[in-house]
């Protein structure tokens, strides 16, 4: 199984625990395969289109939904306490690879988009949700074992490697 399987499994699994289907979704960043993921266990997602949410992030109050996801969208902002204020929705579900002691942030050499501008332990994902007025009630985490040989492909076998998050809205 690849990495990105067992990543996209928990993530499903852990939606339709906190969110069962059905249920209308916005999710924070462009199409992808986990779109079409989530829409064939019964939810109807909405994806926003590209824009920049650090610039623009009342784009995530265009539409009246049952919760926000961010998989794997957080660490590429520069403010995500601005778009986590924003959001109207009262339930949200999210995502992140954690920092890791062994590897150094990401940072495609290609896409300038694709960079991780933050890379959180768990506290302070935490911490971020909780000073933007949102109440963690459940988390996970899991590994993402590589099949290479060497020394950081052995701790990525025990070393959680995502976290996720969902959280409820305190007040609006």
């Amino acid at each position: 199984m690849s990495h990105h399987n067992k990543r996209y499994n928990h993530t499903i699994a852990f939606l339709k625990e906190v969110l069962p289907a059905p249920a209308t979704i916005l999710d924070l960043g462009t199409r992808n395969a986990f779109s079409e993921i989530m829409e064939q266990h019964g939810y109807t997602v909405i994806n926003t289109e590209g824009e920049d949410l650090d610039v623009l992030p009342e784009v995530v109050q265009k539409h009246q939904v049952d919760a926000v996801t961010a998989f794997e969208i957080f660490e590429h902002l520069l403010a995500p306490f601005n778009v986590l204020r924003a959001i109207e929705s009262t339930k949200i579900i999210a995502t992140i690879p954690l920092s890791l002691w062994f590897a150094k942030a990401y940072r495609s050499k290609t896409e300038e988009w694709d960079r991780h501008y933050h890379e959180f332990e768990d506290w302070q994902f935490d911490w971020l949700f909780q000073k933007s007025d949102w109440e963690i009630k459940k988390t996970q985490k899991w590994t993402s074992p590589i099949h290479k040989i060497g020394f950081r492909p052995i701790l990525r076998k025990f070393t959680p490697r995502y976290y996720a998050i969902y959280a409820e809205k305190k007040s609006l």
